[in-house]
């Protein structure tokens, strides 16, 4: 393939060529979604190139013959057109809609043979694909507990209730609860397919996938039609970071296929986020080991994730107190002198200023301010703590 030069795969001012477009879609036909060797090819040399090389080699071997004869068996035209007919599009590198972040895949590496920008997305819905600042993902465990899905679905709510777009993978337990808390106030998600996005899966999903494809977005490497197979959910994950600014998952037993997508956030150098759950949890302990190895950073609501997703400076987390109890505005002094005051038995001042250690003139100035303050109660010339205090006040 080094013979054939690079080609651009795209035009002048950026625009994909029509060609270049259709050549693209005929090799989302052939190649399965992260197929290294075709995405590397597709980038270097553009798909035209590729695509015409592929045809060219027919009678090489009988690989390369049964290569040629799936290719030259594809209709791109008329897929487009099918396409177009169920509110379909097919997303390129060069088109406005192509979020800048997917293109960081072309350095990050191989994981389980999958890798590499995409050839091209097939999307579904009416908003756009998001810009990668502007999305956060959230995935974890299918068999969710009910900690989890409502952990997820509060914190989905929060994310997109400040504007930034849910993207999970549809699938039941944490992804499900996901885009339902997003949905649940009108925000923005987007649904990463590891099949067609004219088909379903998990069925289980149908109302779900549907409502998020009428009102977000449905998008998919696999081609039209293409079943949900298991090397398609490995090459599913990786997009599911690419596309966003930061990954959060909540829930993750140590070999679930949720950490899939946060080792894909760690390779494009993007922040890893987890949800601590009950230490007793099997769900929780791939998130665990992660907290507890340095790989992700703990949050526990909206607020923490959109601190760790914006610039230096911004959307900063308060840290968290209790607010100041009455007990709090007393001076050091006065607490002092308050904690040597007896409950029980009247004391003399010169008993408390030996019991706290002060001495009795500032005994005396504190007793008497804490009096006014209804801390403490004088009978005679002796001191105790008020009744109606006590000593947590």
């Amino acid at each position: 393939m080094s013979a054939l030069g690079a080609q651009g795969a795209v035009g002048a001012g950026g625009a994909v060529g029509e060609d270049e477009r259709l050549a693209r879609v005929a090799l989302n036909r052939l190649a399965e979604p992260g197929d290294v060797r075709m995405n590397r090819l597709v980038r270097d040399l553009g798909a035209r190139a590729v695509r015409d090389h592929l045809l060219e080699e027919r009678g090489l071997s009988s690989l390369h013959d049964d290569v040629a004869t799936r290719l030259a068996a594809v209709d791109p035209t008329r897929e487009l057109e099918v396409a177009e007919r169920a509110g379909i599009r097919f997303v390129v590198p060069g088109d406005e809609e192509w979020p800048d972040g997917l293109d960081a895949l072309a350095g990050a590496g191989v994981v389980n043979e999958r890798g590499g920008v995409p050839i091209g997305l097939w999307v579904r819905g009416p908003l756009p694909l998001p810009a990668t600042p502007r999305a956060v993902a959230m995935v974890g465990s299918r068999s969710a507990t009910t900690y989890g899905t409502r952990v997820a679905s509060e914190m989905a709510a929060q994310l997109a209730e400040a504007g930034l777009s849910v993207v999970s993978g549809a699938a039941l337990g944490i992804d499900q609860a996901s885009h339902r808390g997003a949905l649940a106030v009108d925000g923005p998600t987007v649904a990463v397919l590891a099949c067609g996005v004219d088909r379903i899966y998990p069925a289980a999903n149908r109302a779900l996938v549907e409502h998020v494809r009428d009102v977000g977005t449905v998008v998919s490497e696999a081609p039209l039609g293409g079943a949900p197979m298991r090397v398609r959910f490995l090459a599913r994950n990786r997009l599911i970071a690419a596309l966003t600014g930061g990954t959060v998952v909540v829930e993750a037993a140590l070999r679930s296929g949720a950490l899939s997508s946060a080792a894909w956030a760690e390779r494009l150098g993007r922040p890893v986020m987890g949800v601590p759950g009950p230490v007793t949890s099997a769900q929780s302990q791939g998130v665990h080991e992660r907290l507890r190895t340095g790989a992700a950073m703990v949050v526990t609501g909206g607020d923490d994730v959109r601190e760790l997703l914006s610039a230096a400076g911004e959307n900063l987390v308060e840290d968290r107190r209790e607010p100041p109890g009455p007990r709090d505005r007393l001076t050091v002094r006065q607490r002092q002198v308050l904690d040597a005051v007896p409950v029980g038995r009247a004391r003399r001042a010169t008993h408390v200023a030996a019991t706290a250690g002060v001495g009795l003139r500032e005994v005396q100035t504190a007793l008497f301010s804490l009096e006014a303050r209804g801390w403490v109660h004088q009978e005679g010339d002796a001191w105790r703590v008020s009744r109606r205090s006590g000593r947590g006040g």
